[in-house]
This record gives structure tokens, sequence and C-alpha cells, in this order.
């Protein structure tokens, strides 16, 4: 079984609170119980307890800021805390239990966190807005993708092949008979044709939106798939109509001669690369320029063209972490965003794995980035609206340890849940994931198995959450 072993601490195994994540000034009844660990609370016992406000210091050192307030709380007949306590401001706190029989000695220590704001309506979710499969270079079937990744921990994916959408479409229409809860996103990446002979090599990714860029021209999408709007779009009507390289050609070329580029910047890429976001746009999707800095050659991007791109912020969302480990590619993504953001240029993030292989055993990049979007729900638009909005944080598992990329009150939060919410949800999703893989690859009677499994289990996800997040 996957986890992500470099995060769970001890402390999940031995003893369960709930919830963790709670709005801050509202009092709220926590709940704690030993698991069957070396610390056993007695029942009907009262206990001294310290709440520690991490932010603050320790009261002894900073009394100013410090923040430990004391409690006594009894344990009910089976041993299990249930106390009110009002949180007061965002930020992780201690819970610790202290021995009755010896009060300088602690028992346990657990983590909860308070939210303020916005976040008070918004859960996390963690996925990948970029990988590949059997639909253009990948490893393995669209659907066969998606269930490995459930298994990985993923509440969302999307498959974004290469110049093809339709593969992201077959693999939602693989599970549209079976109940899961992992929400797979239509998209694809945009390679758009050349223009009397000059290529636009920057890389694009329509994450979520309802048509084909790709299929809006004659090109490989349309030969491929066909123009049928059942393999290029989940609209029924307001799908461009295809145009031929003819008049794709003709309508960059007017388009490169409107911009205003700078010094070296090559006008036609730069209009290509507007046309494909707008269009994105206009396609109700979340529209992605990603791995300036992968080096199949040289650098993918020119570092004038990337700045031209992030100055105008033509795009959406900038993917600062993908598919590679050389330090030359997230390093200096993630070095260019920071930079971006003493500028004043905030923008949105997100973290890939730009995966074409989902076995993780013999992919080392397979896991290597991921996002976590806060978002009121785990659906496409609300992902969308979500990431657009600013609430995500880029998940960096190149190494043994996490590292985040984002703003400051984000990537606290989304440590505290790496450590102490999802290794407990990842246990489910596995559940999930290896069900979805027998149902898309097994013989009739394993299907059938599967399919039982899936309905029995459906639900667990959301009932976790709404265990665990006090909104």
């Amino acid at each position: 079984m996957f986890q992500r072993i470099y995060q769970k601490s001890d402390v999940l195994n031995n003893f369960d609170v709930y919830p963790i994540v709670i709005p801050a000034g509202k009092e709220t009844q926590i709940h704690l119980r030993s698991l069957g660990g070396r610390v056993v609370f007695q029942p009907d016992t009262e206990y001294q307890m310290t709440v520690c406000a991490l932010d603050g210091g320790d009261p002894d050192d900073f009394p100013a800021s410090g923040d430990f307030r004391d409690l006594t709380a009894r344990t009910d007949a089976e041993g299990a805390f249930c106390f009110p306590w009002t949180f007061d401001s965002e930020q992780e706190y201690f819970i610790r239990v202290f021995d009755p029989a010896n009060r300088g000695k602690m028992l346990a220590q657990v983590s909860v966190y308070c939210v303020e704001g916005e976040l008070k309506k918004r859960y996390p979710f963690i996925g990948d807005l970029h990988m590949h499969t059997t639909g253009s270079d990948g490893n393995q079937a669209p659907a066969v993708v998606c269930a490995n990744y459930r298994k990985y921990g993923y509440d969302f994916t999307v498959i974004s092949d290469h110049r093809r959408y339709y593969p992201s479409l077959q693999a939602i229409e693989a599970y549209r008979d079976v109940p899961i809860e992992l929400n797979i996103v239509p998209g694809e990446e945009v390679h758009l044709p050349r223009v009397h002979g000059q290529v636009n090599d920057a890389h694009i990714v329509n994450f979520g939106g309802e048509y084909s860029i790709n299929a809006l021209v004659e090109d490989v999408a349309v030969r491929t798939d066909g123009r049928d709007l059942k393999v290029r779009a989940i609209r029924e009507n307001d799908v461009p109509d295809i145009m031929t390289i003819e008049e794709f050609e003709e309508k960059m070329t007017a388009l490169a001669a409107e911009i205003q580029v700078p010094e070296k910047v090559d006008a036609l890429p730069a209009a290509m690369c507007k046309w494909a976001f707008d269009e994105i746009r206009k396609a109700g999707g979340l529209a992605i320029f990603p791995h300036p800095n992968w080096r199949p050659n040289v650098y993918h991007v020119p570092e004038v063209f990337v700045d031209y791109l992030m100055d105008n912020r033509l795009f959406d969302a900038f993917e600062v972490l993908g598919g590679e480990n050389y330090y030359e590619h997230n390093g200096f993504q993630t070095a260019r965003y920071y930079d971006q953001c003493a500028k004043g240029n905030r923008m949105p993030i997100v973290g890939s794995t730009d995966s074409h292989s989902s076995n993780l055993e013999t992919n080392r990049n397979g896991y290597i980035c991921s996002t976590i979007i806060f978002s009121p729900e785990n659906e496409r638009k609300a992902l969308i609206r979500s990431v657009k909005d600013y609430y995500s944080v880029a998940v960096d598992t190149i190494s043994a340890e996490f590292r985040l990329v984002g703003e400051m009150r984000l990537v606290r939060y989304a440590c505290f849940l790496l450590k102490n919410y999802y290794p407990l949800h990842d246990e489910l999703c596995y559940e999930e994931g290896r069900a979805m893989k027998q149902y898309v690859t097994g013989a009739a009677a394993e299907r059938e198995e599967a399919a039982r499994t899936l309905a029995a289990i459906h639900g667990r996800v959301k009932r976790h959450r709404e265990k665990y997040f006090a909104f």
C-alpha cells in the first residue's frame, strides 16, 4: 500500500482527536480517545490539560505573546474525552494531557488547527492538474491512471494527454456506472499546429475546459478522434467551429500583427499562446502555463518569453512544480514565483506530476508534485474558481520530506494537514482506488465484485472529511 510514510506521525496510530480543523471564535466540542497504544486513558477520571498556541512562543520566555491555558476534563465510561473549547486565532494548537497521578508527566500531545474567515468554508482537496496516459505518450490507460492515483490519495485528477481531449472523456465514461468519490476532470495538453512553418512549443494545459482547444483546428485531435462533439466537448452547444489549417494560420498571423511584444520575444508564438489561454477561459477551463524550465535540449521556453507571459499574466495559473527532479526545473520555477510575488505580481500556482507512468515502483517521478486546493466542494467549477482566487498550494515530494510552495498562510495550514489529516484520508482512498482498478481491468466476476465494493464504501471519504472539519 502506498503511503506518505514521511508524514504520518506515531500520534495518529495511538490517538484519535476530532475535529482537527476548527473555526476561530466558536465553541467546539473536542473529542479525544486512545487507539490502544501504550497510553490508555482511564474511565471516569479527571485529567489536567494544557492548550498551547504555537505562534506565541513559550509564556515563560515571551509572556507578552505566549498563550498556554489549562483546563480539567473528565473521561467518560469508555475512557474518552469530550470537552468544549474556543480557539481564538488562526494557527496550530497543541493539546497536552498530563498524568493525574503526576501532574508533571505529559501522557499525550495532539494537534488541532484553527482557521479564520473564508477558510471556514473551504475543504482541502489534493490532486493533479497535468498527467498523461496511453492516449498520448503515457504507459497506462486513462481509467487505470485514475485508479492508481486514487490509491495514492488523490481527490481529483485530470487526463491531459498531448493534443487530445477524448482520453479524459474515456476516463470519465469508464466509471459512469459505479459510484466513486474521485473527481475526474476533463482536459488536455494543448499543442497548436505550425503557422507557415513556425511552431509554438510553449506547452499549455487545459484543465476542466468544456471543449477541446486542440480540436478547434483540423489537426491531430480531429484526425484521430473525429469531429463529433461527443469526442471533443462536454457542452452540447456554444462550441466554436473547427478551423482548417489555412484558416488557423490566417487567424494567428493577424493576431501576431496586432500584439505588442518586447525585443527578442517572437510575436507569432506569443499570439498563439494568448489565443489558446483565452480560448480555455471561454471554455470554462483553467489555463495553466507548465514547466518553462524543463530542459529537453536547452530551456523549453526562453527566459524573455516567460517574462512576457508572466508580466502580462496571459495564463490563469503557473505550474510552479512539475515532473522533473533536477533542481533547475522546480527550484528555478519556485524562485521565479517568489520573485514575481516580490514585484507585486501575485499569481495562482499549481503543482503537477506531468506523469507518464502511474506505477510508482518503476517511475520515480510518478508522485513528484501535487496540488492542494482549498475549495467549498470537490467539483470542477469550484476547483477552478478556487485556484483563480489564490486558494492553492503546490506540494513538492521529490525528496524524503515534503516541501510546500505558496502563500504563507496556506502553506502553514497545508503542512498541518499533510501530517495530521491526509495519512488517514489516504487509507480510505487506497481502498477505493484498488476497487476502481479491478473494475476497469478485471474479468466479469471481478468487475461485479469491484462494483459491489465501490457501492459499499461510497461516501466514506466524505464522512471522514465531515468528522475532522468542524464547518
